[in-house]
């Protein structure tokens, strides 16, 4: 009896240590090659620019018809446009950081915080001056020669060029943001002008009506905005191209090779994840209780630009995105990979990445009830605070995590994106 006991044991055991090995070997047949996740995080990358593009023609045509016919209903329509676009371009901003063309391109359509004086009028709470920027109150609307420093500015004619080639971050100023998004929110919803309470700007329709008209120069505003539009697809169009099959991204990526690729994946991700997101556009304005910290601080849309965010992290580690349209581009991932090389370390990843998913749901839905990012953020809000900061140590911990896969897949020199708000916060407090 102990014999037979003893062989069966031992082909018990054989059976086991097979299964293992094929269960090994099946996981490793799974995984995929370097150039195959390069590839698909390609795709997915010309998958979230096309719509982004296609929500910005949507953008534009809604723009057209409140030009043509300036209603309450139709700027609420072009306002509702806006925040679509949102939802693709903010998925995007994981291709950022590692991929050096999509950031010497980005502050043509994303960039913030921006100093709206120089575009339109501003209340008189703004002030009328700023040390670092002399063209803090310029008001392109409003002048058509803006003369400051010596420097001489013909505005008089309001177009695509003059946002692009002239007034955007003159004088070297990053504040002084002609174009892209933020310019767009700021002429379709003016300035919200209600500090850590509740609501967004109110610009009135007739702001661009030239029959009954409000705030002055409703031509020259019209032509700010329909530039501001119409330039923004135009970009848009740039880097739709990038990404194509013979596009400059696309050969610049697969040009740096498996490991310097799967490096550029990691560095949007973990920067994007916590200097960017969790402390510059969201650990920082928590600090300072400040609402012109706050990203989409004209329209109040910050807690789902911040969401889309973190879901373009979260698209960018799993490979795949979800279109407009609802379908869904899918293939080999960087979660793949990590799996083969480190299970639990993929599972915790996912796990961590979930909870960024729940807590940015969690703001989402606090603001869509009433209390947006700039509320929660008030210094007398404690329950709000909270609320923001669940999101920030979500990101951080994942951060954490994608550090390890930095580490499991052997990848050097990778240098994440930082923050004072989270590595140096008494440097902040003391400015």
């Amino acid at each position: 009896m102990k014999f037979r006991a003893t062989v069966l044991s031992l082909a018990i055991g054989s059976a086991l240590l097979t299964g293992c090995a094929d269960q090994m070997q099946k996981e490793q047949a799974a995984a995929p090659t370097a150039d195959a996740v390069l590839g698909n995080y390609a795709d997915i990358a010309l998958a979230t620019y096309e719509d982004s593009l296609t929500t910005a023609q949507a953008l534009q045509a809604s723009v057209n018809t409140l030009l043509a016919n300036p209603t309450e209903a139709n700027l609420a329509a072009a306002k509702a446009a806006w925040k679509a676009a949102r939802v693709p371009y903010q998925q995007s901003e994981a291709y950022r950081f590692g991929n050096a063309i999509v950031d010497d391109w980005e502050g043509r359509v994303n960039a913030w915080p921006l100093d709206e004086g120089l575009i339109d009028y501003v209340d008189s709470g703004y002030g009328s001056e700023s040390d670092e920027n002399p063209f803090y109150t310029a008001n392109i609307v409003a002048n058509k020669t803006v003369q400051v420093g010596g420097v001489t500015v013909d505005a008089s004619t309001i177009d695509k060029k003059l946002l692009a080639e002239t007034l955007h971050e003159i004088d070297d100023v990053e504040a002084n943001v002609a174009t892209g998004y933020h310019a767009i929110e700021f002429l379709l919803w003016g300035q919200d002008l209600n500090g850590t309470n509740p609501g967004a700007g109110n610009r009135p329709v007739t702001d661009f009506d030239l029959n009954n008209c409000t705030g002055g120069n409703c031509d020259r505003r019209r032509d700010y905005l329909s530039a501001a539009t119409d330039l923004l697809v135009d970009d848009l169009e740039e880097m739709v191209g990038n990404w194509e099959a013979n596009g400059a991204a696309r050969a610049d990526l697969m040009a740096k090779g498996p490991q310097g690729g799967l490096s550029t994946i990691l560095t949007g991700m973990g920067s994007l994840s916590y200097g960017e997101l969790a402390g510059e556009r969201t650990k920082l304005g928590l600090m300072l209780h400040d609402p012109e910290e706050e990203h989409d601080c004209f329209s109040d849309n910050t807690h789902w630009s911040h969401y889309y965010d973190a879901k373009g992290i979260q698209n960018v580690y799993l490979g795949q995105y979800t279109r407009v349209d609802g379908s869904v581009v899918k293939g080999a991932s960087l979660s793949q990979l990590v799996s083969a090389a480190a299970p639990a370390l993929d599972e915790e990843l996912r796990a961590k990445l979930d909870n960024t998913d729940k807590a940015m749901k969690v703001m989402a839905d606090t603001a869509e009830a009433g209390n947006p990012f700039d509320v929660l953020i008030g210094a007398n809000n404690p329950e709000g605070n909270q609320i923001v900061q669940d999101a920030v140590d979500a990101l951080t911990d994942q951060t954490e995590s994608i550090e390890q896969a930095i580490a499991v897949l052997k990848l050097d020199g990778i240098e994440l994106e930082g923050s004072d708000s989270l590595d140096n916060p008494t440097a902040v407090l003391a400015e």
